[in-house]
């Protein structure tokens, strides 16, 4: 299976929509209030609307959101999946999956074992694998990809620091992987915060497709 691409951190509809004609296969808006990429005022009701037609599956970036507000948003935008990027349990997120498809995501430092991390987290739909970091959200940085060479539980996102340089090592992973699902990408692939540089990420999708065919 080809690799799926996500895009994080989206703040523009034009962009949402070239993305989506370049095929790129999930969007991710981020509601979390302390992102520069919050999503807050960003697209109109016509636009959210709009996206929801598009031929991309929409994702909503949340950081320990109440339930309530959480449902309240997967309805207004029409979620496909709801990425949970803080300290949720795993009887929120089992909660959650009962109306959204759920990622969720670890945070990975040089001594975690990402089986062990992910491995009370039964009902999700994918795990998402980023850079262990203070803060809450993406760090921009990446961890050792090789702590995810062992059978895990789910199939995943690889996130942190990606960036144009990195397609061959991402399919050597793949080749090594069959869980590697999908790879999360944000900040290297920005002008500013939200702001992407749709070049750049066209450029790296036609090398990613061209190294999965090699």
């Amino acid at each position: 299976m080809s690799l799926k691409i996500k895009v994080c951190g989206m703040r523009n509809y034009d962009q949402v929509r070239a993305l989506s004609e370049l095929g790129i296969d999930f969007a991710g808006f981020i509601f979390y209030d302390k992102s520069p990429r919050y999503v807050l005022n960003a697209f109109s009701d016509n636009e959210i609307q709009q996206i929801s037609n598009m031929n991309i599956s929409r994702v909503g970036v949340f950081v320990n959101e109440p339930l309530k507000n959480l449902k309240m948003k997967v309805s207004e935008w029409k979620l496909d999946y709801v990425q949970l990027h803080g300290n949720e349990s795993p009887a929120y997120c089992k909660e959650v999956s009962m109306y959204s498809n759920v990622i969720k995501a670890f945070r990975v430092g040089p001594d975690d074992d990402p089986l062990q991390l992910s491995h009370p987290f039964e009902g999700i739909a994918y795990c998402l694998f980023d850079t262990k970091a203070d803060q809450l959200g993406g760090t921009g940085k990446k961890f050792n990809w090789n702590q995810l060479l062992l059978p895990l539980q789910h199939s995943f996102f690889l996130s942190g620091g990606i960036d144009e340089n990195d397609a061959a090592e991402i399919i050597a992973l793949k080749k090594k992987s069959t869980q590697l699902f999908a790879i999360d990408i944000n900040s290297k692939f920005e002008l500013s915060p939200g702001n992407k540089n749709i070049n750049k990420i066209s450029s790296f999708v036609d090398d990613i497709k061209k190294l999965e065919h090699e």
